[in-house]
């Protein structure tokens, strides 16, 4: 008979509160710096030492991991939220959407580093798609139930039209992302045409 290895005793809430403080701070410094920020920034900005960030995340490739699954797992659980706090399916819709446009935005230097050769980022774009279709998934049946949105709506397709629509939102002034996502999100309400 082999013995059952003990599970891993379960995070303190003040350790899993200075993690997503950690992610958090690195996240920020991702998006004003890009993903070479120094490592010491981002541990001033969280409040910890160099020695805590390594001690967590040994590598970069490991701290972009952490900081890209944090982020989609907060996209993740907004969705649900957002539903049962909003009126109207598609206000949560709407609502998910700026998120999600958030999320896109912070990945400023993410995108070189997930095209890489690094092992380390080989399972993203599967975490992404696994956590985020579901969630844009059941927000868009409700809104299509409740008759607020059209009902040809693809939640794969949605979702791409907007990253598509923030790609470059950061290399000219001129570009308004935020603005022509509206303009989409709106054209979701045109029921019956």
């Amino acid at each position: 008979m082999v013995d059952e290895l003990p599970s891993p005793a379960p995070k303190r809430a003040d350790a899993r509160r200075n993690a997503e403080t950690l992610l958090d701070a690195a996240a920020a410094a991702f998006v004003t710096s890009g993903v070479a920020a120094p490592v010491r920034e981002i541990a001033a900005a969280a409040g910890v030492g160099v020695g805590t960030i390594y001690r967590h995340f040994p590598t970069r490739a490991d701290l972009i991991v952490a900081v890209y699954r944090h982020q989609v797992d907060a996209c993740a659980q907004a969705g649900p939220e957002l539903l049962s706090r909003n009126d109207s399916p598609y206000g949560a819709l709407a609502s998910w959407i700026d998120l999600f446009v958030d999320f896109l935005v912070t990945k400023h230097g993410l995108a070189e580093a997930l095209q890489s050769t690094d092992p380390t980022f080989e399972t993203l774009h599967a975490y992404f798609l696994d956590n985020l279709v579901p969630v844009c998934a059941d927000i868009v049946a409700a809104a299509t139930r409740a008759g607020e949105i059209r009902g040809d709506v693809r939640p794969l397709e949605l979702m791409r039209a907007v990253g598509n629509l923030c790609i470059g939102a950061a290399d000219d002034p001129r570009y308004d992302a935020r603005h022509m996502v509206g303009v989409l999100v709106a054209g979701l309400g045109s029921v019956g045409d």
